[in-house]
């Protein structure tokens, strides 16, 4: 069920036909919005910029989305020269805010298909690179027009268990075999020697103390896969994906564990892998641990080249040349808001 902040577009947002279990009306600052929705379970929040008290200012929105999961909330701009602003839709972007739109009627469709940073990078703007590698990478998701890797560096992805043997060893293994049909690819492990029982010179394992070495070795690959397993190299990674395996066993030992988890996963790529779940169950996980699931991987066979789930997962992290590959083609959305104009 949805939920619906409105003021200056109440009438057509009470319009349409979505599930709504409650809905608001008038101007509100931001911290009244998250105490009212704080400890409120909802699948979307559709939120009239024009409800947000002093919404002209990218810091309100700033402040709101401290108190909330925007990649819950549908965004509704008006026509204001504020909010059509590029510098607007800019800062928007840079806080992680992609689902936003002005036409009302498109609202029922981002409720299942929420943008991606792919679907509204053209209002990015870029100021600065940073030299440092590891900011260097951080400003490479925001600043590519096709492919993640176009800017001619190094993508550094890091994959790492959160329940017990959750899958990384695999999962990399199978990832790197089938994005080495469109990248030059390297897969890197450390503090353990898994990888050998795979037969490739391309899988190399090493040392935490020789892991910064090899990486800056390595600028010679598109892609490099690493298995963090127990090191702290997060920062070095472009994107890291936290893999849980979602059965009753692993989910009950890792929170035995450590009852936090979920709060120190707030705002991370959780990747369900192993996955019997399907999208009901998804969203139950979702509310009862009270976060967010990037991507849900079934089963899968190792032994097969090819597995579609594992294109869409590296397409959704900017890896394109791997969509071109899904069969049936890509679904095409129809956005108000994201088309060039003429």
């Amino acid at each position: 069920m949805n939920v619906i902040v409105s003021n200056k577009f109440q009438t057509q947002l009470n319009a349409l036909q979505i599930d709504v279990i409650k809905s608001v009306n008038g101007e509100f600052t931001p911290d009244e919005i998250t105490e009212m929705f704080a400890n409120f379970f909802y699948n979307k929040m559709i939120l009239d910029v024009t409800a947000i008290k002093g919404y002209q200012s990218v810091s309100n929105i700033q402040q709101l989305a401290m108190g909330i999961d925007m990649s819950k909330v549908i965004l509704v701009l008006d026509d204001s020269d504020v909010t059509s602003s590029q510098s607007y839709l800019s800062q928007l972007i840079s806080m992680g805010i992609y689902n936003f739109t002005r036409n009302i009627d498109n609202i029922p469709f981002l409720i299942d298909n929420p943008n991606t940073y792919k679907d509204v990078a053209q209002y990015q703007q870029i100021s600065t690179v940073a030299n440092e590698i590891s900011k260097k990478h951080e400003t490479a998701k925001f600043d590519y027009e096709e492919d993640v890797t176009s800017g001619g560096f190094t993508t550094i992805i890091g994959i790492k268990n959160v329940t017990d043997h959750a899958g990384s060893t695999t999962l990399i293994y199978m990832l790197k075999k089938q994005l080495q049909n469109n990248y030059n690819v390297l897969a890197i492990e450390i503090d353990k020697n898994d990888f050998q029982f795979f037969n490739d010179k391309d899988l190399v394992s090493v040392t935490a103390d020789k892991y910064e070495a090899t990486i800056r070795n390595a600028n010679t690959y598109d892609i490099i896969l690493v298995d963090l397993n127990n090191s702290s190299n997060e920062d070095s990674c472009s994107d890291v994906l936290y893999l849980l395996e979602p059965s009753t066993i692993k989910l009950n030992k890792m929170i035995r564990r450590n009852r936090g988890i979920f709060d120190t996963l707030k705002g991370k790529k959780i990747v369900l892998n192993k996955s019997l779940l399907d999208n009901k169950d998804v969203m139950d996980f979702e509310y009862e641990s009270r976060s967010q699931v990037f991507y849900n991987i079934p089963p899968l066979d190792d032994k097969k080249d090819k597995h579609r789930a594992l294109d869409d997962l590296m397409s959704r992290l900017g890896f394109l040349r791997q969509k071109q590959n899904n069969l049936g083609g890509e679904k095409t959305k129809i956005l108000g808001i994201f088309k060039n104009k003429s």
